[in-house]
């Protein structure tokens, strides 16, 4: 990875594997950019390794290296440096998973994400969090809440994705992904829940 050192408008934008919604967040990434931003992308491991219906892991590194300039990022040691470097002024997680949330919430930077969010949270700097889980209203709920009480975590607005067929579904509206950025950068969280 090529040092960016604080430029102006660098964020790290983590893709986690919720991939049904990882094709309504790819165009936020070139939403970013039209704004001047430099995006450094990061993959979850099961982002960087599993094929889907939805996708092969190959083409969406593809896509990635396109959109952004840069090789995705998969490893610890490729993020760590994010935070105390100051390679980037904010980190995105979307879409952000149930297990993503839960991590965080428990302190736990086993994965590439978490460890991106620890290294930039440790220097004061927002992590930007797009919830897209089946179980956010079950059993992610717990980790929800906590995170909604953290210092410098803020959240693009979410509601439920299909109170009907999936009651306990939670689900970004991943169009307002670069104003919550720019409103995190200010320490501003917009409503979080979309009513």
């Amino acid at each position: 990875m090529a040092a960016v050192l604080d430029t102006p408008r660098t964020v790290a934008f983590a893709l986690c594997g919720s991939f049904c919604s990882i094709g309504a967040v790819l165009p936020q990434i070139e939403a970013l950019r039209r704004r001047g931003w430099q995006v450094l992308p990061i993959l979850s491991a099961s982002a960087a390794a599993l094929d889907t219906r939805f996708g092969t892991a190959a083409a969406l590194r593809g896509t990635l290296r396109e959109l952004t300039g840069h090789e995705p990022l998969t490893t610890l040691q490729q993020v760590e440096p994010l935070g105390p470097q100051k390679l980037a002024q904010a980190l995105v997680v979307a879409p952000c998973t149930g297990t993503t949330m839960g991590l965080l919430a428990r302190g736990l930077s086993a994965t590439a994400v978490t460890l991106a969010a620890k290294s930039l949270l440790r220097t004061g700097r927002p992590v930007v969090l797009a919830p897209s889980t089946n179980d956010g209203l079950a059993g992610s709920a717990a980790s929800l809440a906590a995170l909604l009480q953290r210092k410098n975590v803020y959240f693009v607005p979410f509601g439920q994705d299909d109170c009907y067929k999936k009651p306990h579904s939670l689900k970004s509206d991943f169009a307002l992904l670069p104003d919550a950025l720019e409103s995190a950068l200010r320490g501003v969280q917009l409503q979080p829940l979309l009513l």
